[in-house]
């Protein structure tokens, strides 16, 4: 454990998974090859989407801002993560771990209120089929997909502003990849009775609610499912909604597990690491990520179809450069 001294504390240091030197090779590795293939398919989901006049949908504008969002996350911590690996203990200022947490904070807030807007598109869809253009119209799904975004970031903003203004006079050792809120506020030598109570409001709003709407529009949609007489109907009706509930149950069963069991009380430090905790945190820091565009791409007609005829797209274009400039060449000799 690190000391400081009772002034302003400067810097934090993270602890990572110094105890277990020999895995960070590996995990080093592993976290690189892994945030590339985050970039390389939201990259391309997102590209897909714009670019195909067909996937100008409701459900694939909120699908496009998910990409965006895993995006983001996981551009806020890993390269944290993968600087941590290559060092003992990775140091990191006051300010850039605040910076951090803000933002893995609000992106994460905001997708688990994005989830819970895109279950309600997919339960007007399959509930209200007919009805559907007309009630997720532009001037519904465009402030669903923005209060999306202003409640993680408003959220995030008070958690991290109230998490600044706690004294941390005892250590400064964080047993965490990355600035967690959570690993913090153990560090601070002050009553955190406010934090707790902030956190748990938080958790209500961006977890529980989203949750919720999540649970009974499933519940319907199920429903409405299994009133569908003929059984390609309840198969085409289901697959439109399974990427999505795959998405969830990965995502909140990941969260829950890591902060729904119970914690221990034991000092901070390298020798009191859980490397199964270590190891959930980081599956859904970066696994989850890169699971969403292949499950959307790999379970959904209508992308694997739009990345098709780009690709033909683009093979006809070559072609036809290729062709022009075996005229011109031609020319040119003759």
């Amino acid at each position: 454990m690190e000391r400081t001294n009772d002034s302003m504390l400067t810097e934090f240091v993270l602890v990572g998974l110094s105890a277990h030197p020999k895995l960070q090779t590996v995990f080093f590795v592993l976290v690189l090859w892994m945030y590339l293939m985050i970039l390389l398919g939201n990259g391309v989901l997102i590209s897909v989407i714009i670019y195909d006049s067909h996937l100008h949908t409701p459900m694939y504008f909120f699908l496009c801002n998910l990409s965006f969002l895993d995006i983001c996350y996981t551009s806020s911590s890993v390269p944290l993560i993968l600087d941590n690996f290559l060092r003992v203990r990775k140091r990191v200022s006051f300010s850039g771990c605040m910076v951090q947490m803000f933002l893995s904070f609000a992106m994460g807030a905001t997708e688990c209120v994005l989830l819970g807007m895109m279950a309600l598109d997919r339960y007007i869809a399959i509930c209200y089929p007919l009805r559907y253009p007309v009630i997720m119209s532009k001037n519904t799904y465009m402030p669903m997909a923005v209060g999306s975004w202003v409640t993680g970031l408003i959220d995030s903003v008070v958690q991290t502003s109230l998490a600044m203004q706690l004294p941390f006079c005892a250590n400064n050792v964080i047993n965490h990849f990355v600035c967690e809120i959570l690993a913090i506020l153990k560090l601070a030598c002050a009553d955190i009775s406010i934090n707790v109570i902030s956190m748990a409001g938080s958790n209500l709003m961006v977890l529980v609610i989203p949750l919720l709407v999540i649970s009974i529009s499933y519940i319907f949609i199920l429903t409405t499912i299994l009133k569908i007489p003929s059984t390609e109907g309840k198969r085409k009706a289901f697959s439109t909604c399974s990427a999505h509930l795959t998405v969830v149950i990965i995502f909140y069963g990941t969260i829950f597990f890591m902060y729904a069991k119970p914690k221990s009380k034991s000092s901070v430090g390298a020798n009191n690491q859980d490397i199964t905790e270590v190891l959930i945190s980081l599956f859904y820091g970066v696994m989850t990520p890169m699971l969403n565009p292949l499950i959307y791409s790999l379970r959904n007609k209508d992308v694997k179809a739009a990345v098709k005829n780009i690709s033909k797209r683009k093979c006809v274009t070559s072609k036809q450069r290729f062709t022009l400039r075996m005229v011109l060449s031609t020319c040119r000799v003759r």
